[in-house]
């Protein structure tokens, strides 16, 4: 991207401490470091932003394509009423008048016996 040969680089150092001094040279580098942290995050977070919404073109693109064939497979292929489309519960009963409703004898419950019955608290175990 940026052609910087070695010796460019060592000439920028050499320049820098002569500038800078010694004594300083850290702190700068240090403040350089993180500027250079801040540019980096700045393009990570342009390049992710750009990639979402080159994704969500994309998806409206492909929405649109399937609705386009949806469409034409429904026109080609209209839809026909068969029995599995109609409920299961008129499929079973006839449709005359004449039939009422089934009516079934309530049963009658009786409650079962306790096969262990409950012990005293003095009988041993």
């Amino acid at each position: 991207m940026f052609d910087i040969a070695p010796t460019e680089l060592m000439l920028v150092a050499f320049v820098a401490l002569v500038v800078i001094g010694p004594k300083d040279l850290p702190k700068a580098l240090r403040v350089l470091g993180y500027w250079v942290g801040k540019a980096r995050g700045v393009a990570r977070q342009f390049r992710s932003g750009f990639d979402s919404m080159v994704r969500e073109a994309e998806l409206e693109e492909m929405e649109k394509k399937w609705a386009a064939e949806n469409e034409r497979i429904m026109r080609e292929h209209p839809v026909t009423p068969t029995e599995s489309e109609t409920p299961p519960d008129t499929l079973d009963t006839p449709h005359d008048a004449t039939t009422g409703p089934v009516m079934v004898e309530k049963p009658h419950v009786v409650p079962a016996e306790d096969p262990d019955p409950p012990r005293s608290e003095g009988a041993a175990s």
